[in-house]
């Protein structure tokens, strides 16, 4: 009887000692997350449009450029909200991005051959308000 007793609590003890060193980790591929200062900006800003394919169409202009992480144009606004990495990109390249794509800014006018290649509804007035 001793010896089974003895046999069952040296079995438990194993497992437990098994147990806890499964859950150690070794220190060498341990990782730490390191800390990244990442400088990012929010900015906003006036772009003429006029719908939702507008709005696609900035939108998709935007967040190609590298290092913008959210584009959002308010179609009634007129406006844009813009999250981006500045060790990537700048705000001027964000205009012209936008511009390129055939819509002006408020600091970029837009390209003509783009906006004539634009479709009719997003055909804006060039002296529409924007940013408001």
């Amino acid at each position: 009887m001793k010896k089974t007793i003895l046999s069952v609590a040296v079995i438990f003890a194993l497992g437990f000692t098994s147990c806890k060193n499964e859950t150690k980790q070794d220190p060498e591929t341990t990782t730490t997350e390191a800390s990244k200062d990442i400088a990012m900006a929010d900015i906003s800003f006036g772009v003429r449009g006029n719908c939702g394919m507008c709005k696609s169409t900035i939108e998709k202009a935007v967040n190609a450029v590298d290092g913008v992480e959210n584009a959002t144009w308010n179609v009634e606004k007129k406006k844009i909200a813009v999250s981006f990495d500045d060790s990537k990109t700048d705000e001027m390249a964000i205009h012209k991005a936008i511009a390129a794509s055939g819509y002006d800014t408020e600091k970029v006018a837009g390209d003509l051959e783009a906006y004539e290649g634009l479709p009719g509804c997003c055909k804006y007035d060039h002296d529409m308000a924007m940013n408001q």
